[in-house]
Parts: C-alpha cells; structure tokens; sequence
C-alpha cells in the first residue's frame, strides 16, 4: 500500500519523507489556501517545491470546470514537473479530460469520487487514480470502505490498472481498514499515518526496557 500525505504544508510532507514511507502527495486549492498560498504564481510555484522534496507522485488540481480549461490548466501543470498528477473532478468534462490526458501520457487523478459507477467510468477514461473520499461519505452516515470493497472488486473483475486511492481518511484505523480492502494508495493527514506507531504495549515495554538497562548500569 502505497501512503500519500493530504497537504500543503512542506514541514508535514518533509517529516513523512525523512520517516522513508512516504509515497507521494495530494493537495488541492483549499490545503494550499489554507498554508497560505494563493494566487496562480505561487500556487505553481509550491507545486515544484513539494516535487523537490518528495520522490512520488504529486497531485494537482485543476479548478475549471469545463473540458477546454481542465486541458489548458492540466497541461500547465503537467509541464511544471515529472512527478506531477493532473486531478480533474469526477464530472462529464473531467472524464473526457481524463480521456484526454491518457492519450498524452499524462497521468490523472480523478477526485470527488463518491460511487462504484464513477470509478468505473474514470478507469474506462485511463485514470491512473480514483479517488474515493471514504471520510466524507462516513460524515452522511454511508459506509464510505465498502465503497472500497466495490470498486476493487470491479476492478479486479475486468483487470483495470487505475489505482484506487482511498481519502478523505480521518484515522489511523481508516488506513487499516483500507490495507485490508486491497486500496492501492491511502491519503491523509500526518496524524493518520504517524498514529500507526502508537501502541501502549510498546510504551510500557520500552519503558520497562530502558528501566532494566538502567538497573544494571
């Protein structure tokens, strides 16, 4: 399973880098908006310091709505850096986008996915990613993992390539969950992948540990 980092923030992206299990990156207008980073010249700009500091793919979003300004946008972003992923909204222009981009090569996420008939559209377009939003669904008291169970059944049924990327993911067990279903890639926040170290057992033994070496010192 692939880990993602949900965010703008280089600080957050740098610490999930150096632990070494950091994988890429997802961010959209709001996380850039909400580090303070406005503006078509500066968001750009922060898109390439985030590929400087990670080794995997980095998605950035697309903010028009139409087939002809998703094109004309995608492919500024896509020249900015290698490590970049066009992610376009899960709407009729955005798979025909999608669409679009495949036959150039160049990678997709398709975002806003909220069921199993959207991710089978945006695997037919070649989506490199799908991203069902499982933490959002959860908010409307629908159970956001077995959209996740559907879609890799689909796709296992008929050998799509498109990987799903569970987010919207709240909580470490969210993650858990997902690995079980066969989500290829989760996204985040920080909390979410570092809560996966936290165990009391391992305190307590580590504890004890260090208490016995310093007994015999």
């Amino acid at each position: 399973m692939k880990f993602f980092i949900d965010t703008a923030n280089l600080e957050q992206i740098k610490e999930a880098q150096d632990m070494g299990i950091l994988d890429g990156v997802t961010t959209n207008p709001s996380l850039m908006a909400k580090e303070g980073i406005t503006g078509t010249d500066n968001i750009m700009k922060h898109y390439v310091n985030i590929c400087n500091l990670v080794d995997g793919d980095v998605s950035a979003e697309v903010i028009s709505t139409d087939y002809e300004g998703m094109v004309r946008e995608g492919e500024a972003l896509a020249e900015l850096h290698e490590q970049i992923v066009v992610k376009l909204p899960m709407i009729k222009d955005g798979v025909k986008a999608c669409k679009y981009f495949y036959d150039k090569g160049i990678k997709t996420n398709m975002t806003l996915v909220f069921s199993a008939g959207q991710a089978l559209l945006a695997a037919k377009a070649g989506a490199t990613y799908v991203s069902p939003f499982i933490g959002r669904l959860d908010d409307i008291s629908t159970d956001g993992l077995n959209l996740i169970a559907e879609i890799r059944m689909i796709y296992d049924n008929y050998g799509f390539e498109t990987e799903i990327l569970a987010a919207s993911v709240r909580h470490t067990m969210h993650v858990i969950d997902c690995a079980k279903l066969g989500a290829d890639v989760m996204t985040g926040p920080l909390s979410s992948i570092t809560g996966l170290l936290n165990h009391p057992l391992t305190d307590i033994g580590l504890e004890k540990f260090l208490a016995d070496y310093k007994k015999g010192n």
